[in-house]
């Protein structure tokens, strides 16, 4: 993975409103959330929702789908599986490894 499509992703879930807007969504499940129900569930003001869920989006960590006159949010699980799955591969990956220099 990229390491600045990596901050990019941190980034984006790293402002307490994005976060709680991501797992709402994570929470949901694949049958995602109506934009309206997902601003009720995290009480974010529709204009500020738009603006988090756009940050989100452009991370691909969200997307949206419009059935009728219904847009719903999703979140990609592949992308933040993705996103983990990156963060544990380097779990103690220089155990052993003290950086013992030549002296």
């Amino acid at each position: 993975m990229d390491p600045s499509q990596l901050a990019a992703r941190l980034e984006a879930l790293g402002n307490e409103t994005r976060l709680a807007i991501f797992r709402t969504l994570v929470r949901a499940g694949n049958e995602g959330v109506p934009v309206g129900t997902l601003q009720q569930r995290t009480g974010v003001p529709r204009s500020t929702l738009s603006h988090h869920l756009h940050k989100l989006i452009s991370v691909g960590l969200v997307r949206q789908r419009r059935e009728r006159t219904t847009l719903y949010c999703y979140a990609e699980y592949a992308v933040m599986n993705e996103t983990l799955d990156f963060l544990r591969a380097e779990c103690c990956a220089d155990v052993g490894d003290r950086g013992h220099d030549a002296a």
